[in-house]
């Protein structure tokens, strides 16, 4: 299976396109093209109507997982609003880059007029790029792995989500410490960023110590097992940062296995319903929430305006905050309009 998709992504980067030329590879972080998903409507106008025969489909990455769920949602929200069809398809698990693959050239092949995709790395979904722009068919990479040359890209900074964590730590243990970092699937855009911002902001400062920086893969029993490994190798350890929630709450377990809870901060990414609950019991210490609902329904807006025939910026950036126990309330609304408004004021 490894073989077939190395194939075929030398045969897609082989046959290089004059559009794909035009583009510098993307680096979603730091690209200087980019409009803040308030600005959307006040810089482009209304979000336009749509034709009832439109077919949007959303390939993600697996919807075993809370956050995947929840971006198509958003997704679904903006096609109910409108009167369209959306298709939201998912690999079998994280690790089926084949499978996801397969998805995202199906609906191709079906006449699909616009595809989100949200890759299980930067490079797995690029023959079904390629394909798609010799069709014409509008490609919008939506959050996390990022594809080099991908025209829009809708997404947080991932960054960011390292260096909230990170100035967390600073500021609520001054003298320092030792933590550590369980990172996401090796080749992940969004992996390697929120990593560094954690890292960088650390070393910056001075005073921490990562003792281990380890990839689970986005899993939540190797976190698990990583962590209780760090935690026997360093007892002292002040905290832990996981690239996303699912790791998060492993690693929880982990400290609480240990006795390890009122000594051991742990932090997530992404603010899926679980963290929220367990931030709320005092067991995760915090997450980084990028509002997967609300991302997706920019991301859906975005495609319209494609559809529509508009020029964008090349990436559209969406919210995230760092959630604790003092601000989780407000935070897990459900009202999307009270949200928004949070959000823009934050």
């Amino acid at each position: 299976m490894k073989k077939l998709l190395l194939s075929a992504l030398l045969s897609s980067l082989l046959t290089t396109t004059v559009y794909a030329a035009e583009l510098a590879p993307l680096k979603s972080d730091t690209e200087p093209d980019r409009t803040d998903w308030t600005q959307l409507e006040s810089k482009y106008g209304p979000m336009p109507a749509a034709n009832p025969k439109l077919r949007i489909g959303g390939v993600s990455k697996t919807l075993t997982n809370e956050y995947w769920r929840s971006l198509g949602k958003g997704y679904q929200n903006v096609a109910a609003k409108k009167g369209f069809n959306v298709s939201y398809l998912a690999a079998a698990n994280e690790d089926d880059q084949l499978g996801q693959l397969s998805i995202a050239e199906t609906m191709i092949a079906q006449g699909f007029d616009g595809l989100l995709v949200s890759p299980q790395t930067d490079i797995n979904l690029e023959p079904a790029l390629e394909t798609a722009n010799s069709k014409n068919i509008p490609v919008v990479n939506v959050n996390d792995a990022v594809m080099p040359n991908v025209q829009y890209y809708v997404g947080n900074v991932q960054k960011d989500n390292g260096v909230r964590v990170a100035e967390w730590f600073i500021t609520h243990h001054p003298k320092g410490g030792k933590v550590a970092v369980i990172e996401g699937q090796p080749g992940v855009y969004a992996a390697g960023q929120r990593t560094a911002g954690f890292k960088e902001t650390l070393q910056a400062n001075g005073k921490f110590n990562i003792v281990a920086s380890v990839p689970a893969n986005w899993s939540r029993e190797k976190a698990f097992n990583d962590a209780s490994t760090i935690l026997q190798q360093h007892p002292d350890l002040i905290g832990f940062y996981a690239n996303n929630d699912t790791m998060a709450l492993g690693v929880v377990e982990a400290v609480r296995s240990q006795n390890k809870s009122e000594q051991t901060a742990v932090f997530g990414t992404d603010g899926i319903s679980d963290a929220y609950a367990s931030i709320k019991r005092g067991e995760l210490t915090g997450t980084v929430d990028s509002f997967p609902v609300l991302t997706g329904e920019v991301a859906m807006e975005v495609m319209l305006r494609l559809i529509d025939g508009q020029k964008l910026s090349r990436v559209i950036s969406t919210p995230q905050a760092l959630i604790t126990k003092e601000n989780a309330d407000a935070f897990s609304t459900k009202d999307e309009a009270k949200l928004r408004q949070l959000l823009v004021q934050q």
